[in-house]
């Protein structure tokens, strides 16, 4: 479970003096819960995410655990580093909107034929809540040649998930290299 500590300062010389210490200000919310102003260690958050298995994770603030879900994080425009990420409280019973990451199976054929695979969405909104909440879209990819794509509307959604994208956008698919 990922740590964290409640941040006091909220001006801009705390949040400097915090990142100069290797932390990572974050914002966590929720619908009708107060908001909390953390900071985590930068590499323990990136291994956190990195090593977790579910859209939700757990994270412990001032000794109280949070289930929350990334919604929106910012990099430095430059260098790439992690700034600021909030995080949403993920409340049972509450319709909320998640990004649910894509995953693949198999070896297109277009790789053959001179294509190039490329995740046009590797993450797809959905609006649900908690308990029907959807690990992965799994796809099989085998049968896809060049110039083939999959689209939202391709996409098996479970009972009680929504997509609100346009069901033409393509997921993943197999382009022609160049």
């Amino acid at each position: 479970m990922l740590e964290g500590i409640a941040r006091d300062s909220m001006t801009k010389q705390g949040s400097k003096s915090l990142r100069r210490d290797g932390y990572l200000i974050a914002n966590i919310y929720g619908k009708g819960l107060e908001n909390v102003n953390a900071a985590f260690k930068k590499n323990d958050f990136i291994r956190a995410v990195k090593a977790k298995t579910e859209v939700p994770f757990d994270v412990k603030v001032d000794g109280n655990v949070y289930k929350v879900v990334i919604q929106e994080y910012q990099k430095h425009p430059v260098t790439s580093d992690l700034l600021h990420v909030d995080l949403m409280v993920a409340q049972p019973g509450v319709k909320a909107t998640y990004k649910v990451p894509v995953t693949t199976e198999g070896t297109p054929k277009g790789l053959k034929n001179k294509g190039l695979f490329i995740y046009h969405t590797p993450r797809v909104a959905v609006k649900c809540t908690l308990e029907n909440l959807p690990k992965s879209f799994h796809l099989q990819i085998a049968g896809l040649d060049t110039g083939d794509n999959i689209l939202v509307r391709d996409l098996e959604m479970p009972e009680g998930v929504e997509c609100f994208l346009d069901p033409r956008v393509p997921v993943a698919g197999v382009i022609k290299a160049k």
